[in-house]
């Protein structure tokens, strides 16, 4: 850094330099053109011109100009008459040149192009817009020639017209030599205090900084491979910068803890896995309670059914069953315990048993779920409760019951048909209001019809979006293929549902379960 501002500041004063000597090299240069002009007649520069400085007016002049350019050390002091016409050319009227410079007096009369348009311009100010002074600095296409700097004047007559330009060429040597001697010294003076910081700065980091971060990652490294708390004392005091003493003690600190919490954790891992182990235990309870073989009744010809379930934790509070009640009704049951863990899986598994049971006992429905109801609401201090359609399906008619406790609406589709969901009436969920009365409802299922039922995992999958699947994503699954078996069907539905989910965390149990009503061939 020391370095990057040493060398602004070189820049700078670099430039203030240049600038500052080139100003003092005009004035000088404007004051020498001034006492030169004093010397020059101005009324006689045609005279000059015509008779070739072939007069002691002229002699006298031209020796007082070259005193003067010796004494003042100047280049040139030259005037010359400008073409006015487009001032592109000038005539020399007199010239004097310093004896040490490389240039030669131009002779009376000796005609030459003007140097360039910044002397042009210049000429023109002086003789239309009365400039007084004019100034260039040429330091480039000096085709072997000194950088110098020309200060220009008008020479009037009587009358104050301008008749010549006096110039004067001060050389600019001493300029550049006074610039390399700054840059030089400023140079040297900004490495030596660089060199200077960087040793004091090096030397302060490694005794306050460097060392003691040393011994702190070397006490960190042992921590890491021995796992015991550091010697009494190794980190206090290392420096006196307050962040590195802090992290120091920070560190013996969390040693200290981190041991403490290795214990703690140690014994939370044991808990956990024994945790695991009952969970996964329960999940295999949980999954033996479903049925799972299928088809499930060989020997019925009258219908196809596929179920499944995909808990979203270990254990889940969805559950679906189909059972035979005698030899021509068949039991459908689809439910969804409010929660999820271990306590909706206790719910769930005492919902299931009770509902079954109540079924077998016989009635319809509506008395069955008003009974299973009645029963959960005892003792139910959790305030859990169950969404249930329980459907009784007569084989050989395909008339059947149904009762809606809360669930999902069923899905529908007739024989070569589309799926259709059916708006049947809801009732409140089993376990919410006690004495609760149910009442359940006739269908009818020809043969070549296929009912599907779930729960709201399946139309509330959620993407990475927060998108809901709904009921609209639902149906377009099932239609996909609307005559394809149930095991087919659910597991066309599950695609969509997973391709739509993508990477995003299941949040809720899915569960699905479908029948197709072949009929009674015996018929």
């Amino acid at each position: 850094m020391l370095l990057l501002f040493g060398a602004l500041q070189c820049v700078v004063g670099y430039i203030q330099f240049t600038n500052s000597f080139t100003n003092e090299y005009n004035d000088s240069a404007f004051r020498t053109a001034e006492t030169a002009a004093t010397l020059v007649n101005g009324d006689n520069i045609k005279e000059y011109l015509d008779t070739q400085g072939d007069s002691d007016e002229y002699r006298q002049m031209a020796y007082r100009l070259d005193l003067l350019c010796q004494k003042q050390n100047v280049t040139l002091i030259y005037v010359i008459a400008v073409d006015q016409s487009d001032y592109g050319r000038f005539t020399t009227v007199i010239s004097a040149s310093n004896e040490n410079s490389e240039y030669d007096p131009w002779s009376i009369g000796y005609k030459r192009d003007t140097t360039n348009d910044e002397y042009r311009a210049i000429y023109r100010d002086i003789y239309e817009n009365g400039l007084e002074r004019g100034s260039l600095v040429r330091t480039s296409n000096l085709r072997g020639y000194e950088p110098h700097i020309t200060s220009l004047i008008p020479v009037k007559n009587e009358k104050g017209d301008v008749t010549a330009i006096l110039c004067v060429q001060r050389p600019m040597e001493e300029l550049k030599v006074g610039r390399r001697k700054f840059v030089l010294r400023m140079g040297v003076l900004t490495v030596l205090l660089a060199l200077f910081t960087a040793l004091s700065a090096f030397t302060f980091l490694r005794r306050h900084f460097v060392l003691p971060m040393k011994k702190v990652t070397k006490e960190a490294e042992r921590f890491a491979r021995e796992n015991t708390t550091a010697v009494e004392g190794a980190l206090k005091n290392l420096s006196s910068i307050r962040e590195i003493d802090t992290l120091a003690r920070s560190l013996d600190q969390m040693e200290k803890d981190t041991l403490i919490y290795i214990e703690k954790i140690t014994e939370m891992t044991s808990e956990n896995e024994r945790i695991g182990t009952e969970l996964a235990l329960a999940r295999g309870i949980q999954a033996a309670i479903l049925p799972s073989e299928f088809p499930p009744f060989p020997w019925k010809h009258e219908f196809e059914i596929y179920a499944s379930m995909s808990p979203a934790k270990e254990v889940g509070g969805d559950f679906y069953d189909f059972f035979l009640i005698d030899d021509d009704h068949l039991g459908l049951v689809i439910a969804d315990v409010a929660g999820k863990g271990v306590p909706a899986a206790l719910f769930m598994m005492v919902a299931k048993l009770l509902i079954k049971l109540r079924a077998r006992a016989g009635g319809d429905p509506g008395q069955m779920l008003s009974d299973v109801s009645g029963t959960l609401c005892e003792k139910n201090k959790a305030g859990l409760f169950v969404t249930v359609w329980l459907a009784i399906l007569e084989l050989s008619t395909g008339e059947g019951r149904a009762m809606n406790a809360g669930h999902e609406y069923p899905v529908l589709c007739h024989k070569d048909g589309r799926y259709e969901m059916v708006k049947e009436k809801h009732a409140p969920p089993l376990a919410t209001i006690e004495g609760m009365k149910y009442t359940d409802h006739e269908f009818k299922l020809e043969p070549g019809d296929t009912i599907f039922v779930y729960t709201d995992g399946v139309t509330e999958a959620m993407n990475g979006q927060k998108e809901m699947f709904g009921n609209d994503r639902l149906l377009e699954a099932l239609n996909k293929d609307p005559q394809a078996d149930p095991q087919t069907l659910l597991s066309n539905v599950r695609s969509e549902i997973d391709a739509f989910v993508g990477d995003a965390q299941q949040f809720d149990d899915i569960t699905m379960l479908s029948l197709k009503y072949n009929g009674n061939k015996n018929n």
